[in-house]
């Protein structure tokens, strides 16, 4: 990238004025007007030197200019004594062509190529309905697992979902008492789905009220060693029914999975490693249980073994990071979870790095906040949540209502509202950082205005058509003649990769939400204040040649974020 030129070419002037080693910092100015690339390296080596800011700016412009790179243009000095570079008017002419010659692969790197990282996300319950936290955990593995995929990385998705345990023994003990309301076979998929969550509130409540407390702890162990043919049954079907439902949403969502994991699968292979812990000293017996005591590590106290002899989610993971390690060959594994759990995960970790160190080191976490609706958070238990599907299924209904109010004629309306929609919350979601809650405010959210996911789609069909237009007209996107003053827009398109790598650098998709937001708001300005299809203007061709580059960045950052790029809106 050229910022490393950059940084050679100044470390070197610094080095030829007696500092050694020099580290040197880059940055964007705010203003476009002053430069593109920015360094503060006079101010924070001026007293070392025992001179003024501006004497050091001074000298290190000299030497540079003696050897600047070419597609450097000017060098000043500003403020205080800030350096500040000018890029060359053809450096923005090539880096049009460059985006083109990459096209969907440019802002993509090499460097992870050859490592394999599996991202683990998702992960909900069944029994339980798909809630708004599997979407926030689903839409921000999903960005994650595009970062890695944007360096090289070949990403194994997995998908870890919870099949055992006392949630699912409350939803069947519910289910038995609603038997007679149970959805016959070819009843839809959504009144089977309802079914599950009436009955998983009823088997919850039931569970806290403590009549039937040891009724349902029984089913759970009957669960667990698939003893009993009714249970087995209801299980069964339950479990079909919540599958199916989720496959459902994955599909709006625009997620595949490459391997699903179940707590069922890999609960067995948790219990050997609290046995082998046992042994070595790391789980203690605690009243009829089997625990770890973090204390000594700064944490709490969990079970990993009830009094009943069963695993709790704790041993659980224990057995899926054996199973994720042993069985294939990862570089990393990243696993995402919403912050909530965080205690629960540090604790689990380490009492793995007392067995098995080098799972950890491999392992590493990302969480993130809730998604709210304006009304507060929502818990499933209590019967008052928000499922993820039906949230989607809202926000697809308006976003229909406001594609009919602009009377816009379109091939397939219903499509484009479920990728309005999806674009909608996901990008609410990704507008921050991982860690915040998100409080999703649907008409915000479906704005075509700005600060939204419908805005830069819309920002990318504008430059579909306007191409589609030019080509019709005749006029082909060239880079051979350029005005002579840069537009602002290519001054930031290049930036791309570059953004890229510091979002996956960080973990964090939120830089690539911003920068296409303001992306989008720059075309929009250019595209207003400018003609660009016109075959009496000489200037056309470029203009198509930026209209080219800029849906090309939209699309590849859409990309990133999981977000559908359409043509037509």
């Amino acid at each position: 990238m050229i910022q490393d030129i950059l940084k050679d070419t100044i470390s070197e002037a610094l080095q030829q004025i007696g500092i050694a080693d020099p580290e040197v910092e880059l940055e964007h100015p705010a203003d476009l007007a002053h430069g593109d690339f920015s360094t503060n390296v006079a101010m924070r080596y001026a007293k070392e030197q025992g001179s003024s800011p501006r004497d050091i700016a001074e000298k290190v412009i000299s030497l540079i200019e003696e050897s600047k790179p070419s597609f450097v243009n000017k060098v000043e000095i500003a403020g205080p004594g800030f350096i500040n570079f000018f890029l060359a008017r053809d450096f923005f002419a090539k880096s049009l062509e460059d985006i083109a010659a990459h096209a969907m692969d440019f802002g993509r790197s090499e460097v992870l190529e050859g490592k394999r990282v599996l991202v683990e996300y998702t992960d909900p319950n069944l029994f339980k309905e798909f809630h708004v936290g599997h979407i926030m955990n689903n839409t921000v593995g999903e960005a994650i697992a595009n970062l890695f995929e944007s360096q090289g990385a070949s990403v194994v998705r997995a998908n870890y979902q919870s099949d055992v345990g006392p949630p699912v023994a409350k939803a069947i003990w519910g289910m038995r008492q609603l038997a007679h309301k149970m959805p016959k076979d070819d009843a839809p998929l959504i009144e089977k789905v309802r079914f599950l969550g009436d009955s998983y509130v009823t088997g919850s409540a039931a569970y806290e009220e403590g009549s039937s407390k040891e009724e349902i702890d029984a089913i759970n162990t009957h669960i667990y060693e698939r003893d009993n043919d009714e249970l087995n049954e209801l299980y069964k079907w339950g479990r079909t029914v919540s599958l199916n439902h989720f496959e459902e949403i994955y599909k709006k969502l625009g997620t595949r999975f490459d391997c699903y994991y179940f707590e069922s699968q890999v609960f067995e292979d948790g219990l050997k490693l609290v046995e082998e812990g046992k042994e070595k000293g790391v789980f203690k017996e605690s009243d009829g249980a089997i625990v770890y005591h973090g204390e000594e590590d700064g944490l709490h106290t969990r079970v990993f073994v009830n009094a009943r002899g069963l695993p709790t989610y704790e041993t659980k993971e224990l057995g899926l990071t054996k199973q994720k390690f042993e069985t294939e060959t990862y570089e990393q594994s990243v696993v995402v979870t919403a912050n909530e759990q965080t205690s629960y995960f540090q604790v689990v970790m380490a009492a793995l790095t007392k067995l098995y160190p080098e799972w950890v080191k491999r392992t590493k976490h990302i969480e993130h906040g809730m998604l709210q609706t304006p009304d507060g958070k929502m818990s499933s238990r209590k019967g008052n949540v928000i499922g993820g599907g039906t949230l989607i299924e809202d926000v697809e209904a308006r976003a229909n209502e406001k594609i009919q109010e602009t009377d816009r004629d379109l091939e397939d309306p219903d499509i484009l509202a479920t990728q309005e929609a999806v674009a909608a919350i996901k990008y609410a979601i990704l507008k921050q950082a991982p860690g915040k809650n998100v409080t999703f405010d649907m008409e915000q959210s479906l704005s075509l205005e700005g600060d939204s996911g419908p805005y830069l789609q819309y920002a990318h069909t504008r430059c579909y058509s306007i191409l589609a237009k030019a080509k019709t007209e005749g006029i082909v996107a060239s880079i051979e003649n350029p005005p002579a003053e840069s537009y602002e827009l290519e001054r930031v398109l290049y930036r791309f990769p570059e953004i890229v790598e510091k979002a996956f650098s960080d973990l964090s998709p939120q830089y690539v939400t911003t920068y296409l937001t303001e992306l989008a708001s720059m075309f929009n300005s250019f595209y207003g204040t400018e003609q660009i299809v016109n075959v009496d203007d000489e200037f056309s061709p470029y203009k198509l040649a930026l209209t080219r580059a800029t849906q090309t960045v939209l699309a590849n950052g859409l990309n990133v974020l999981g977000i559908e790029a359409p043509e037509q809106m």
